[in-house]
């Protein structure tokens, strides 16, 4: 006798289906503010970039009542012959599509949809830093929720200048969603992230998830009655223009060697034109400027790189103190 087929077995009860998205769905509509959404009749632009959050975040807004417009929404296994991730580089489309339907917001997510990438009613590519800072903003000033934020040591200070506006505290963890997420639960933070674009806010998952964290932002627009540049210029005004400079380099196995031994074992550094703080190698090599300035050293975990951050006022300063990292270890931008 052949074997059962998986619908003889559905139907003989031996195999139980279940279906996880409509608890999913129904969870994140039960907590965002639909009806505020809903008076607004906003147009999203949404780049699935060939994923999974598609079918989930159009039924979100389309319950909101929104118009949804969609690019790069078919699946495809090669991701359009890209990576599937939503950085400055390969939103280009999104951005001229916003600007061209003249849409409210424009939203994209990675392949598996735990992180974001947003372009602001004026077609600008909003960085993971700004959303995490505007949805805590939010949090606090808009929602009236108080409690710390936890952020990885890669990710923007704004946040901890935020916190401590509203009598609250910024913890810093290793890159890593793991540390974030062990972090909030320990200290019952209502918000935390990753300069990468994973966050999450208490209430919902213990991961990243960026179809919650794009309705949340729709949410922000309607409650603020505010455009997203509208949100951001208010920030910049309240806590200060922050630049952040970020480079990635490739290495051999023996040059890593070298970087390892020169940051890590015998913590050298390269002349630097500000007044040092203190140093941290917690996860990798973090200077913290009296000025309020940083800059991190740190090989990735999940790529062979090595990233270098540097948040400074000046976008000058970051870019300076970023090239006198690279030319002290001799490395080229990859």
């Amino acid at each position: 006798m052949p074997p059962a087929s998986y619908l003889q077995l559905v139907k003989k009860g031996v195999v139980e289906e279940i279906n996880p998205l409509n608890e999913y769905l129904d969870n994140i509509i039960s907590v965002i503010d639909m009806d505020a959404i809903r008076s607004r009749d906003f147009r999203v632009a949404i780049d699935p970039m060939y994923g999974v959050s598609l079918t989930a975040l159009s039924t979100i807004l389309s319950v909101a009542r929104c118009t949804i417009e969609t690019i790069n929404d078919q699946h495809d296994t090669l991701f359009g012959g890209k990576m599937p991730a939503p950085t400055e580089q390969t939103l280009r489309s999104l951005q001229n599509y916003v600007l061209d339907r003249y849409c409210d917001i424009g939203i994209a997510t990675d392949g598996d949809a735990d992180r974001l990438g947003v372009i602001d009613d004026q077609g600008r590519y909003l960085h993971a830093n700004n959303i995490l800072v505007m949805l805590y903003y939010y949090l606090l000033k808009y929602k009236g929720w108080r409690g710390p934020v936890v952020r990885s040591l890669s990710t923007t200070h704004v946040l901890d200048r935020v916190a401590e506006s509203f009598g609250q505290k910024c913890y810093e963890v290793p890159v890593g969603f793991k540390f974030v997420s062990a972090k909030m639960q320990e200290t019952d933070a209502i918000i935390g992230g990753e300069s990468s674009g994973g966050l999450t806010v208490k209430g919902h998952i213990h991961g990243k998830d960026g179809i919650y964290a794009a309705s949340l932002l729709v949410e922000m627009m309607a409650v603020s009655g505010k455009k997203l540049s509208e949100i951001a210029a208010d920030i910049r005004r309240e806590y200060g223009t922050i630049h952040m400079t970020e480079r990635d380099y490739r290495f051999t196995t023996e040059e890593k060697e070298r970087i390892n031994r020169i940051l890590m074992v015998d913590r050298k550094l390269p002349q630097l034109p500000f007044e040092i703080e203190k140093i941290s190698y917690a996860d990798g090599c973090k200077v913290y400027f009296k000025n309020g300035g940083w800059v991190i050293a740190r090989f990735s975990g999940t790529e062979p790189l090595l990233r270098i951050f540097c948040e400074m006022k000046a976008e000058a300063d970051s870019v300076s103190v970023c090239s006198l990292f690279e030319e002290y270890l001799g490395l080229q931008e990859g």
